[in-house]
């Protein structure tokens, strides 16, 4: 079917092209340190650059914040007289990188973990799928809501290490799959035949083989952990002011959403087309890698 496959990979480019954007807003939104007399910190490339103001500044000159979009704010400002625009574009960062983080963490897990099971098998695998299937029964943002509640201190450091180190368990099932049905190939033999140890025929033959799907899953974890972050934002566990936060900036607009609605609009926009980017990417990169739906899309 042409036109399936057309779609598909228009799809694809899409998400692709999402992506991108919202990684080089990210690069661009990276602030320098703080000054050593523990001043404000420096100012970003993306304000700089393109923006008149930065996501911190405060413009006095307006009586009765928050204000409507005008010339001078495109997007309008927030309680606080801070520019909505910058602050969106800057909130990228934060979102993009504990979707990244976490999901490197569990993707590190999963493979290490999914493949121990499929190739030893027995009380290992029983063992680890048991752990998975703990993990799978209960939604991943509540598991990270209790886990988070346990700390004393909030930080980004703590959201994407909780949100990585629950979020293997999908990934080691597919990786795990994969590697059982590997397990007994030809050259799977072949390695074990030439004395390869357990960990190079894990590491050489079976991870590259069962990489794939796994990489299609990561890809979907990682708009996952965005919106869980803004989720747990939301309700106060995630990031803390100063960083920003898409989520903390919706429950922020709460009060002002009947009378100021764009306040809660603009980062939820923002917050849809990120994950939404992410899907379609996740999509389009399963059609590649899986020779099965290719041959279906193109029959």
């Amino acid at each position: 079917m042409p036109g399936s496959a057309r779609s598909k990979s228009t799809a694809m480019r899409a998400g692709a092209i999402v992506v991108g954007a919202i990684s080089l807003i990210a690069l661009l939104s990276i602030e320098p340190p703080r000054h050593e007399d523990g001043g404000a910190r420096g100012r970003s490339l993306l304000t700089r650059l393109f923006l008149a103001w930065g996501p911190h500044d405060e413009d006095r000159a307006i009586q009765a914040p928050p204000a409507p979009p005008s010339g001078d704010h495109w997007l309008g400002t927030d309680i606080q007289r801070r520019d909505l625009l910058s602050r969106v574009l800057h909130g990228a960062r934060l979102s993009l990188a504990v979707g990244l983080s976490a999901e490197a963490i569990a993707l590190l897990l999963g493979l290490s973990l999914g493949s121990l099971a499929g190739y030893y098998g027995g009380v290992v695998d029983a063992a680890l799928m048991r752990a998975a299937d703990i993990l799978l029964a209960v939604p991943l943002p509540i598991l990270a809501m209790a886990a988070i509640a346990v700390f004393d201190t909030r930080s980004i450091t703590l959201v994407f290490v909780v949100l990585g180190l629950l979020g293997w368990a999908g990934i080691a099932r597919l990786v795990r799959a994969q590697c059982l049905s590997l397990r007994g190939s030809g050259f799977s033999e072949a390695a074990r035949s030439a004395g390869a140890s357990s960990t190079r025929a894990i590491v050489r033959h079976l991870l590259p083989n069962a990489a794939a799907p796994a990489l299609v899953a990561a890809t979907a974890g990682v708009a996952g952990n965005i919106l869980t972050e803004a989720w747990l934002s939301f309700l106060g566990l995630g990031a803390q002011p100063p960083a920003i936060s898409w989520g903390r900036m919706i429950v922020d607009a709460q009060p002002e959403f009947t009378l100021r609605p764009w306040l809660g609009i603009v980062p939820g926009v923002a917050l849809v087309i990120t994950v939404l980017g992410f899907v379609l990417l996740g999509d389009g990169l399963r059609d590649r890698l899986d020779p099965r739906t290719r041959i279906a899309t193109h029959s």
